[in-house]
């Protein structure tokens, strides 16, 4: 008797298919089916590093299949807030339709051999283990300040804003500590995250080796990582971001964006009052005032306020510390010379004299020390040659547009500010120009993901941007300069050109693009 033949639908014929298919669960899987312990190696080293050496993590990128384990496994141990993460997972895809790839990936912190969180902390929340080298985070020192999280180019540390300061991975070192394996690489299913020791000396330099680290992930040249991502595949060289195209405008972080435009007018008010010799105080008044205002107004930026007064001690490498130490300095000279020049305090004309160069010289120093932490940061789009000309240009503006609303102007002032507005207008509409011989190919660098945030999502406020300014530093003082205006117009023209500087720094901030691991969202 012949044995019916069974007929095969195409849902068997996959499913099939898919018992053939070495996933890393089903090496993982079928290994300990056969009693092969292969897989189940060592997760941690069994010794301390020695001299020149530290921890690091090692990601197996074939066993990865970024199933989240570790991420639950970080956040329940650690006992994380809602929405706060200290290890992700990320997606890498190729570029090319006719040759599809994609690869999972794990990410946490670093632990950089020279990491730049622990270098611009202003109170030196940040250490790194003399041993282990594991970079923690201090909690009972954080200031939350978030300078961390702009200098950090991985996107590690979290704000947390229900405590008020910054969280990041720590490697579980307590668990280190006992000779147990950190909560991420003990939850692993594949055990695709270990923990190596490596060597922080390549050659005659105190460096880490970088071959091992994500290719498509952000330059380690700058804070030397020491993550170790290892294939057994080669892996294609044009691997991108799975979210390399989306638009992400950042956090305005509005108290910066106000003590980023009154200081620069208080040091333009400042500046211009001296240099015109103006018969009235007004605009040593105006300057007090603006300064005044944004150094109070700053403290809401901060998590932890009451704690502020550290923020001195990391004077040696942050220029955080730098800016406060400065602008300290600079306050109660310029209020004393304030007083002086509204006659409340009778003063010889040296120390009058010696007064006014040390605020300039202090305000000046102080607007420097604004601009370079934003440099230090190496955000394409806070780079020196385009942070320096918008900080000081605001404090040309702004003093120059005091000026025109000062009793007693010089007559030709409203020329000098529709130069200044003009120069200042020519570095922002710059950003603009990656826009000009873009097409669907072209490489996402980040200067083109500026142009693009500020011709789509933030177009509105550009364009307010440029009319405010337009207004206030081009027309009206044109028009007061023909004699179409009367001269009361000049202060309308001071209020629009605060508001469009205003507007300008609040784009400073939001059209940045920020550096993170490829294919992990923000927090």
């Amino acid at each position: 008797m012949v044995a019916p033949q069974k007929n095969f639908s195409l849902i068997d014929e996959l499913l099939a298919g898919q018992q053939q298919l070495q996933t890393p669960v089903a090496r993982f899987a079928g290994a300990y089916d056969h009693g092969d312990t292969a897989l189940s190696v060592q997760l941690i080293p069994l010794t301390a590093p020695g001299p020149g050496e530290q921890y690091a993590f090692e990601v197996d990128l074939d066993s990865c299949t970024g199933c989240k384990a570790c991420v639950a496994a970080c956040h329940s141990l650690n006992g994380l807030d809602e929405h706060e993460t200290w290890r992700d997972t990320g997606l890498l895809v190729s570029p090319e339709p006719e040759h599809p790839f994609t690869q999972t990936i794990t990410t946490a912190c670093h632990h950089c051999a020279d990491p730049a969180c622990l270098h611009g902390c202003p109170v030196l929340a940040f250490e790194k283990e003399p041993i282990t080298g594991i970079v923690r985070h201090l909690d009972d020192q954080c200031i939350g300040c978030n300078y961390c999280v702009l200098m950090c180019p991985y996107d590690v540390p979290k704000y947390n804003p229900a405590r008020g300061i910054v969280r990041k991975c720590d490697m579980c070192h307590d668990r280190l500590g006992h000779g147990e394996a950190p909560a991420c690489v003990q939850a692993c299913p594949t055990h695709a995250i270990s923990i190596v020791t490596v060597s922080t000396h390549v050659g005659t330099n105190s460096r880490v080796d970088t071959s091992a680290f994500l290719a498509a992930a952000p330059d380690p040249a700058h804070t030397q990582p020491t993550t170790r991502y290892v294939s057994k595949r080669a892996l294609p060289k044009n691997l991108v971001a799975a979210d390399a195209a989306v638009l992400q405008p950042q956090p305005p972080h509005w108290p910066l964006v106000v003590l980023l435009t009154l200081m620069p007018m208080a040091i333009g008010c400042s500046m211009a009052d001296k240099i015109f010799s103006l018969p009235t105080p007004v605009l040593t008044i105006a300057g007090w005032l603006a300064g005044a205002a944004g150094l109070s107004l700053s403290v809401l930026h901060l998590g932890q306020p009451r704690r502020a007064w550290r923020i001195f001690l990391g004077l040696r490498k942050s220029w955080l510390s730098r800016e406060a130490v400065v602008f300290g300095a600079w306050f109660p000279l310029a209020t004393l010379y304030a007083a002086i020049r509204l006659g409340w305090i009778e003063a010889p004309d040296p120390l009058r004299s010696t007064l006014a160069i040390g605020t300039a010289v202090l305000g000046l120093a102080g607007l420097f020390c604004s601009v370079m932490i934003y440099v230090d940061t190496r955000r394409e789009f806070w780079r020196f040659a385009n942070t320096a000309p918008r900080f000081f240009g605001s404090a040309l503006v702004l003093g120059v547009a005091g000026v025109l609303a000062t009793p007693g102007a010089p007559q030709t002032i409203e020329f000098v500010l529709i130069a200044a507005t003009l120069f200042k207008f020519a570095f922002e509409l710059g950003a603009l120009d990656p826009l000009h011989d873009a097409n669907d190919h072209s490489p996402l660098t980040p200067a083109l993901k500026t142009a693009r945030l500020l011709a789509g999502p933030l177009r509105r406020e550009f364009i307010l941007r440029i009319v405010c300014g337009a207004l206030g530093g081009v027309l009206l003082p044109l028009a007061i300069a023909t004699g179409a205006a009367p001269a009361a117009v000049a202060w309308p023209a001071l209020g629009l050109v605060i508001l469009g500087e205003l507007a300008e720094r609040y784009l400073f901030f939001r059209a940045v693009v920020a550096p993170k691991m490829p294919g992990v969202g923000h927090a």
